[in-house]
This record gives structure tokens, C-alpha cells and sequence, in this order.
């Protein structure tokens, strides 16, 4: 399977550069040119490393790769015009894998890449499948093709469904909060009037549980939130 390499870079010549010596090693890639939108396009499509410029208008890299790192634990390689040891520090310290100063020769950047992607796959082929398939009783969530069975049967729930439940079994026993739902999966500040969490646990309880009037799953804390 190939490789899917997001290039994350304010300079059009830079990304064409890269994108065009990857894509003859035969990878897949895909090019935006700020930080910003390459958050919004992690939350759409999954990706095997990033290669991301740290100067770039609007968010830095550094900011973005701490972003990154809070969900995501694939390579990440920093490109820089800086080329001083605090620079490098700075950006391995926050979260990224290695560091490449510009100008660089595309032939190291592969090898490098390939390197990561090595590491990253040996590492984490073992462990996938487990990492990605939470289990609470008869309900199974594989948060990866993001699908969710009950006793066995399949459910389908929305995107937003499937986020609120994901979240709610990774913090399995702990109660969190309607805003801290809301603003987890919306990515929006909450208005205390908003009533979307409850309609969207509401649907979700009608699929998932056998009575959802007494739910063995998605409990309700009285005047602190949900939990699982």
C-alpha cells in the first residue's frame, strides 16, 4: 500500500519540489500551503507522515505540529530556512521527528522520509489493530474505519455521533462536561441555551442501547455531563 504524505508549505516551487520526488518513489501526496488548512484536512483524511515548514503566515509549524501531536502519533518531518541549534531544538522539542534546514537536496528528504516511515510502521504494525478497536461490554468501536457494533450487529451513527462516542469511550469512567463535548467536536466555543450535545446523545442512545430510557452505556451525571 502506498505511502499518503501531507507536504505542508507556504512556498508553490517548494511543495511541487517535494511532491514531485515523492510521488517517483511511488507516494501518494497531498499539498496545502498553511498550517490551517492542513488541521482542518487531518480531521478529514488520514496520512502516513507530514513534511510541514515551520515559517509560514497565520499558525507556525511549531504551534501546528503541537496541534498535531494532541491526536496523531504519525512522523513528522520540519523544514526551516532556520538553520541555528535553537531552531532545530525547538522543533523536535515541540513533537516533531526530524528536521531538515532549507535549502535542502530532495535526495536527503527521501531518505529520510523513507527512514520515519520505516520506523513508524515497524513500530506500530503490531499494535494497530488493538490501538484502534475500543471494547466496553457488547458495544466495539474501530475508530479507524469508524464503525461501531453492538452485540455484534453494526450501527450506523453520523460523523458527529461517531466523534461524540469515540470521545465519551476514551474517557472511559471519567464525566465530561456538555461544553467540554461540544467544544471537543465542534471545534466551536458553547452557548449554555445549546442543546445539539443532547439531541446528538439522544440519537445515539436510540442506536446503540437496548432500552435507551435506563442506557447501560452513555450515562447521564445530573448537572455535570455524560459518561461511559
Amino acid at each position: 500500500m502506498e505511502s499518503k504524505i501531507l507536504i505542508v508549505d507556504d512556498d508553490k516551487d517548494i511543495r511541487n519540489l517535494i511532491s514531485v520526488y515523492l510521488e517517483n518513489e511511488g507516494m501518494y501526496t497531498q499539498k496545502v500551503e498553511d498550517a490551517i488548512e492542513a488541521l482542518k484536512l487531518l480531521e478529514e483524511k488520514e496520512f502516513d507522515l507530514i513534511i510541514l515548514d515551520i515559517m509560514m503566515p497565520n499558525m507556525d509549524g511549531i504551534e501546528a505540529c503541537m496541534k498535531i501531536r494532541q491526536e496523531r502519533n504519525m512522523p513528522i518531518i520540519m523544514l526551516s530556512a532556520k538553520s541555528e541549534d535553537i531552531d532545530k531544538i525547538q522543533g523536535l522539542a515541540s513533537g516533531a521527528d526530524d528536521y531538515l534546514s532549507k535549502p535542502f537536496n530532495p535526495l536527503e528528504l527521501i531518505a529520510r522520509v523513507k527512514s520515519q516511515l520505516r520506523r513508524y510502521k515497524k513500530y506500530n504494525t503490531e499494535t494497530i489493530n488493538t490501538k484502534n478497536v475500543i471494547e466496553i461490554g457488547d458495544l466495539t468501536i474501530n475508530t479507524d474505519t469508524r464503525q461501531v457494533w453492538v452485540r455484534g450487529k453494526e450501527v450506523r451513527l453520523t460523523p458527529k455521533e461517531f466523534e461524540i462516542l469515540e470521545l465519551l469511550s476514551r474517557n472511559k469512567g471519567i464525566v465530561l462536561s456538555v461544553e467540554k463535548i461540544y467544544e471537543t467536536v465542534w471545534k466551536e466555543d458553547f452557548f449554555k441555551s445549546d442543546n445539539t450535545v443532547m439531541v446528538h446523545i439522544t440519537k445515539i442512545r436510540d442506536k446503540i442501547e437496548e432500552d435507551p430510557k435506563h442506557p447501560i452505556y452513555i450515562k447521564t451525571v445530573w448537572g455535570t455531563g455524560y459518561k461511559i
